[in-house]
């Protein structure tokens, strides 16, 4: 029997990237992009390369074009601590697994490095397989939780917990990341709620913007373990955007989130270097009478619009600058 499990890219409505620091965020997935696995039980434990992981390249700069889309890891690493972690998982827990093994296939069309959490929706769709493989329940906020450990404890690459939150999910989530809640009960408090409620949104991203969130979170982090104070108020203030965008969407007023979503960015642009074509990406949505800020650690951008004029303006602009402009299909299982 073959397993296929999917998962999909995440979207930062607003809060980001308050969530690694006790903040507040609203995310969602988005279907137009899909990471793919397949799971089969084989003789041999096998991972199957992906695009991601080629070894073979057709010149010199062919090899430069990879390393500039995909960086200098692939695929591979985020299955192989993905199993790891799972396994570690059972035997922190006393779970029994047989010693049955299997094959890996995996795939995804999900851009990146553009701060959509491609590399956590291959880590999801792994995790599930496994799962369901083993036969192994667990529940959404330690499934996470567990998702999130893969990159941020094994392999040391600073992220939040708003990506796996809202992939553990699959729905639109506000995320209460407060001190009292880790410390109590190990995660946020979540709330998942439907797509309806959601404004006009459109999200946009170039692919020659690519870097890695650990490239733009560690240095951030960093300044917030010392202690500095603009860090600290943009936290707060990000926490404090999250509940005023909650409270619009909770009572039927999503067409006026765009100011606050314009703000998450303006805080973030204050407290961060970011590079002047992300700014100037930010910049031209906004030309045209739609709110932007970043869907994640950069590269991407999510907005309002407030109707199909806008949204066709919005398209022209971008693309006339080799932007992609796409509607999010919003995932909302079981809402």
């Amino acid at each position: 029997m073959i397993i296929k499990t999917r998962s999909f890219p995440r979207a930062a409505l607003v809060g980001n990237p308050s969530d690694g620091y006790n903040g507040r965020t609203i995310a969602f997935l988005f279907s137009n992009f899909s990471a793919d696995l397949a799971l089969y039980e084989s003789p041999d434990l096998k991972i199957i390369p992906a695009k991601y992981d080629s070894l073979t390249f057709r010149s010199v700069k062919d090899l430069i074009r990879d390393v500039e889309l995909y960086g200098y890891y692939g695929g591979i690493r985020l299955i192989k601590a993905t199993i790891k972690v799972f396994y570690d998982y059972c035997i922190e827990k006393d779970i029994k697994i047989d010693n049955r093994n299997f094959t890996i296939e995996y795939s995804s069309n999900i851009p990146f490095g553009l701060g959509l959490a491609g590399s956590s929706a291959i880590i999801m769709a792994c995790m599930r397989a496994l799962m369901k493989f083993f036969h192994i329940d667990i529940p959404k906020p330690l499934l996470a939780n567990l998702v999130w450990s893969v990159e941020d404890k094994e392999l040391k690459i600073a992220a939040g917990l708003q990506d796996r939150v809202a992939q553990a999910y699959e729905a639109p989530v506000f995320m209460d990341f407060a001190k009292e809640f880790m410390e109590k009960q190990g995660y946020g408090h979540y709330e998942t709620f439907s797509a309806d409620l959601l404004p006009n949104l459109y999200i946009a991203y170039r692919t020659d913007l690519a870097e890695g969130s650990e490239i733009v979170h560690n240095n951030f982090r960093e300044r917030f373990h010392f202690g500095d104070p603009a860090v600290l108020e943009a936290i707060k203030q990000w926490a404090s955007l999250t509940l005023e965008v909650k409270e619009l969407l909770f009572n039927g007023r999503k067409d006026e989130i765009g100011l606050l979503l314009n703000r998450n960015f303006d805080i973030r642009r204050n407290v961060m270097q970011l590079s002047k074509r992300n700014i100037e990406m930010v910049e031209a949505a906004r030309s045209v009478g739609a709110s932007a800020k970043f869907t994640g650690s950069g590269g991407a951008i999510i907005g309002t619009y407030k109707d199909e004029e806008v949204y066709e303006r919005l398209s022209q602009k971008l693309n006339s600058v080799n932007i992609e402009v796409i509607k999010p299909a919003v995932v909302c299982n079981h809402c």
